[in-house]
């Protein structure tokens, strides 16, 4: 086929009405063509506010329809793989969000879906096709700061509506796979590898009983990466690289604005003491277009999709070994 890839969306998400529709809706290579909900008012509020061109009354109805090429998945943490499963066996293919999944095992199960079905599943880590990512990945593996050595990254914002679905620990709520995710998956990308052993410690909420405070480190061969996420402190992000002979620091990491640049700081390893000191600014775009017309690229050349689940397991190994570790109070191997 050619021309822009028609997209479904399941549910009426906030990120999907807020972010990722608007986004994707400026591609050059998407077209989001159906909404759906089970509330099919609300699917057709959703779509006369989008400008989406069809509204259905279930998901079942969206994934029925043969014009809907792929399937963007929003819906809670724990519908993730039970609806990414379904959308590939009526053979569409899948972008999910992330946490993909709730476990290891989940994940292997939609790669067995997959790999049956041979549709393309990937998982929605908008921050791996960012401008701003790609040149700070060349930056620490060019030899700008020496040898990457370290990463330090603090997540963080407060909610304490209990209605939230980031507050129901058998939907996957809990700040570890919601914004801890985003650290993992950049610190394995960063440092190009896996972590042989992590640790890590949670603090739960006594009434929600998610995890509200979690922190983590992952340890490499040459390398540590730390951090810490919250979703009941202050609304903070920020991601520090540490070279041997410099820095790079993220200003804005995950959350990129698409109305201005954003800003990487690239200092060498006198910076305290009057070194040199360089801002690269980032020219304004929005990562949620450039990630659906990366995904939908890959499927109009059948090649690889951004985030593969091949990565979405090894994002979900460290996540389990981290929820054991805070349990045993020990490293643990993911």
């Amino acid at each position: 086929m050619s021309g822009k890839v028609k997209w479904g969306v399941l549910g009426v998400a906030s990120i999907a009405a807020r972010k990722v529709i608007p986004g994707m809706q400026k591609g050059q290579w998407s077209e989001v063509t159906g909404i759906a909900s089970r509330d099919r008012e609300k699917a057709k509020r959703a779509a006369t506010e989008l400008g989406i061109q069809k509204a259905y009354g279930s998901y079942e109805e969206l994934l029925a329809d043969p014009q809907i090429e792929a399937v963007y998945n929003p819906l809670p943490n724990h519908l993730h793989v039970p609806w990414s499963v379904r959308s590939a066996q009526a053979g569409k293919h899948v972008l999910c969000e992330k946490p993909l999944a709730l476990n290891v095992g989940e994940t292997l199960e939609l790669m067995r879906v997959r790999d049956r079905s041979g549709v393309k599943i990937g998982e929605a880590f908008m921050v791996k096709t960012h401008p701003q990512w790609l040149r700070v990945k060349e930056l620490a593996q060019g030899g700008t700061i020496g040898q990457l050595k370290s990463i330090t990254t603090v997540f963080s914002y407060c909610n304490r509506d209990p209605h939230n679905v980031r507050h129901k620990p058998e939907w996957g709520g809990g700040g570890l796979l919601d914004i801890g995710s985003y650290p993992i998956t950049l610190s394995r990308w960063l440092f190009n590898e896996e972590p042989w052993r992590v640790t890590g410690a949670l603090e739960l909420d006594p009434e929600f009983q998610t995890d509200r405070l979690a922190s983590g480190i992952l340890e490499f061969s040459n390398g540590q990466s730390v951090f810490a996420c919250g979703t009941q402190t202050n609304y903070y992000q920020r991601m520090e690289l540490l070279g041997t002979t410099g820095r790079l620091a993220v200003e804005i990491p995950f959350n990129a604005p698409n109305d201005r640049p954003t800003q990487v700081t690239v200092a060498d390893g006198m910076a305290i003491y009057g070194g040199q000191v360089r801002v690269e600014e980032i020219p304004t775009c929005d990562q949620y277009t450039i990630q659906g017309d990366a995904f939908s690229r890959a499927i109009r050349e059948d090649r690889e999709v951004p985030v593969p689940l091949e990565d979405a397991l090894g994002n979900m190994k460290v996540i389990d070994a981290i929820f054991r570790a805070a349990k045993s109070g020990t490293w643990e191997k993911p």
